[in-house]
């Protein structure tokens, strides 16, 4: 039942049967450890970090590659919402992978479409691509931000610390501050750029993707890795996502020599115990988020495996903290309206 609530492709289950054991990691996920008691549920959740997309549009899509043969598929919010209903998620911020500037309008159509869901809240944001620092940007900005789901753009760690010493480029992030927008940094020198753009303008929201590029790999994060993360959490405007956990101990395991995949990662929550305090000593409980980082996860394993990863090293701090790490810190991150 668990599997068929992914609606994955045979071919994801021929790279490794990450799902068979869905239906256990699902109950573990939704109550974590700790016996909760029936009038006291873990909080809803906002997962600030998920993809949609379908390749069947006639333009197709520039993300996945049509060779991915577990990600190129429809992903669509129908799905996520069946796969989520009973884990307790229910709202997403999804961040759109594509650079071709219309499809952030296909994403702002697509959250259209999802309102009114029983119980749930559906699409809360968006966070774009758009190509910063050039002539087009301004124009797109005042487009897309007049939709009161836009909430941001998302660019790469190196584009933006070489950007930043180009005046046309600020200039832009500059528009974002100024229209109550963040700024998503993912992936290359995402701590470095993220802490070098906070200071150059203050007023701009900013959230680091994936926790900075951690790897999770040994008993302890790496040096640099812990230094620049306090580097970047000293400047107050400054937010991490929780996200790629997973992802990060799957992919920092050593290929087999004989080609096979990697084994699944471990979802001991242990494992991932002295990140996730590193980020916590740094950052405090209001500027942390929950991500899943869905459908790209399925890489390293199920959703419920990535709730299963982190909802006890958060329960174990206390209501408060699962309030503003699943729910609270979105809204103060990318500030959509509520309802």
């Amino acid at each position: 039942m668990a599997a068929a609530s992914q609606t994955l492709p045979p071919a994801a289950f021929s790279r490794r049967t990450l799902l068979t054991t869905a239906a256990g990691s699902l109950a573990v996920a939704v109550s974590g450890p700790r016996a909760v008691a029936a009038d006291d549920p873990p909080p809803p959740v906002i997962d600030t970090h998920t993809h949609f997309y379908d390749p069947r549009r006639p333009q197709g899509v520039p993300f996945p590659s049509p060779k991915d043969q577990l990600l190129y598929r429809p992903v669509l919010p129908e799905e996520w919402q069946r796969l989520v209903r009973p884990l307790g998620v229910t709202g997403t911020v999804v961040v759109e992978a594509s650079p071709w500037p219309e499809d952030n309008q296909w994403l702002l159509d697509l959250a259209a479409a999802q309102k009114n869901l029983p119980g749930m809240q559906g699409i809360v944001g968006i966070v774009g691509n758009l190509p910063v620092g050039t002539v087009e940007c301004a124009g797109l900005l005042d487009r897309f931000a007049a939709n009161p789901l836009f909430r941001g753009i998302r660019v790469n760690g190196s584009k933006l610390l070489a950007g930043l010493e180009a005046p046309d480029y600020r200039r832009d992030l500059a528009r974002l501050a100024e229209r109550g927008l963040a700024l998503d940094v993912n992936h290359g020198p995402a701590l470095a750029a993220a802490a070098a753009a906070a200071e150059a303008i203050p007023t701009l929201r900013i959230v680091v993707d994936h926790m900075g590029g951690s790897r999770i790999a040994g008993s302890s994060p790496a040096a640099d890795w812990v230094e620049q993360v306090e580097a970047a959490a000293a400047r107050p405007n400054v937010f991490m996502k929780v996200s790629a956990l997973i992802e990060s101990a799957y992919f920092s395991q050593a290929q087999p020599a004989d080609g096979s995949d990697r084994p699944p990662p471990p979802t001991d929550p242990d494992r991932y115990r002295p990140w996730v305090d590193r980020v916590w000593q740094a950052f405090g409980q209001r500027r942390l988020l929950f991500g899943s980082n869905w459908p790209v996860s399925l890489r390293a394993g199920s959703y419920a495996d990535v709730l299963e990863v982190i909802r006890p090293l958060v329960a174990e701090r206390g209501p408060e903290a699962e309030r503003w790490f699943f729910a609270e810190a979105a809204q103060a991150a990318y500030r959509w309206r509520r309802e």
